[in-house]
């Protein structure tokens, strides 16, 4: 048993290892340590027990240059995706608003024939109102009732039907 004292950097050395190591080394196999009058810590090592074969290092090694390029030719394609998708979206807003204008011209042209739509439904009703009238004082007249119980009241009827007739004829024709 040939137990040394051996500062970090004394140990680092025998072991082939860093200095940093050493010192973890120490500590994790709880070696006893002490201070020498320079001010140094010593560490109490039995080199016949002391069996240590260092882990190769494992370091970063450097990125070959074509995976950044990669990267840089990906990020590239997007960017180009994205003006595209960008360039797309551009042209559905100019159709979108084409549209919108077709729609509020067909809506406002829908709104004007549903107006004379109500305007043809009025005035059919007004002459169906006036036809049945009409019917009516025509069916009056053949049966031979009569208003007033005279002759005269009939003929002045029968001139005030002719004048309706003629005013509906009239009023169609417009």
């Amino acid at each position: 048993m040939c137990v040394a004292l051996l500062t970090y950097a004394d140990l680092s050395a025998r072991l082939n290892i860093s200095r940093e190591a050493a010192r973890a080394l120490a500590r994790r196999r709880r070696l006893p340590r002490s201070r020498a009058e320079d001010g140094k810590a010593l560490v109490s090592v039995d080199l016949s027990e002391l069996r240590y074969t260092p882990r190769p290092r494992i370091g970063r090694k450097a990125a070959p240059i074509a995976a950044p390029m990669a990267e840089i030719e990906a990020f590239k394609v997007e960017a180009f995706k994205i003006e595209a998708f960008k360039a797309e979206i551009a042209r559905l807003e100019a159709l979108a608003a084409g549209a919108r204008l077709v729609f509020e011209r067909e809506r406002e042209r829908a709104d004007r024939l549903a107006v004379e739509l109500l305007q043809a439904a009025a005035e059919t009703a007004a002459a169906n109102a006036w036809a049945a009238r009409l019917e009516d004082e025509v069916a009056d007249l053949r049966t031979g009732r009569q208003a007033g119980g005279t002759t005269a009241g009939a003929a002045r009827r029968l001139g005030h039907l002719a004048a309706a007739i003629v005013g509906a004829d009239r009023a169609a024709r417009r």
